[in-house]
């Protein structure tokens, strides 16, 4: 139930971030349909904690700003990288294992590599993630596991 609530919550913030509106009509409107919606997701089994990942929160604001420095910090080498003479890249395949205990967590990785520019995720399992790396540096990167770390603390236990 405290999933379908922080939902219902959510769901109810969102609404009032795009609507802008304040009038009492509006607001309890949206209200009934942030609950509505909460209500229905809860009794067909739709939110749980992989779906609603509420229990992540604390973490996550640990988590993202690391995440969107490394979005930055890729970029501007991706950038240098294109305005280079040179074009000074090396396409590299790299397997590696990932350290996750759930899928979530496996999630995650994978679409925080695809979110840092020079990367991307080709394959992603339990057993093993297949990723494009538009330098050997950026490949080298992947294979020292700082992300990879970062992500399993983020996740926190099953």
């Amino acid at each position: 139930m405290f999933y379908a609530a922080s939902a219902g919550l959510a769901l109810y913030a969102f609404w009032l971030l795009l609507s802008g509106h304040f009038e009492a009509f509006l607001l309890s409107a949206g209200a009934a349909s942030a609950l509505a919606v909460a209500w229905l997701s809860h009794r067909m089994d739709l939110i749980d904690r992989e779906g609603h990942p509420v229990h992540l929160g604390p973490r996550a604001l640990l988590y993202w700003p690391w995440l969107l420095a490394e979005i930055v910090r890729s970029a501007w080498d991706v950038s240098r990288i294109i305005v280079h003479p040179r074009l000074p890249i090396s396409p590299t395949l790299v397997r590696f294992r990932p350290s996750q205990r759930t899928d979530l967590g496996r999630v995650i990785l994978a679409n925080s590599i695809t979110l840092t520019p020079g990367t991307i995720t080709i394959e992603a399992s339990a057993e093993e993630f297949l990723v494009h790396a538009l330098t050997e540096a950026g490949a080298d990167a992947l294979a020292t596991g700082d992300m990879d770390r970062r992500v399993t603390g983020f996740e926190g236990s099953p």
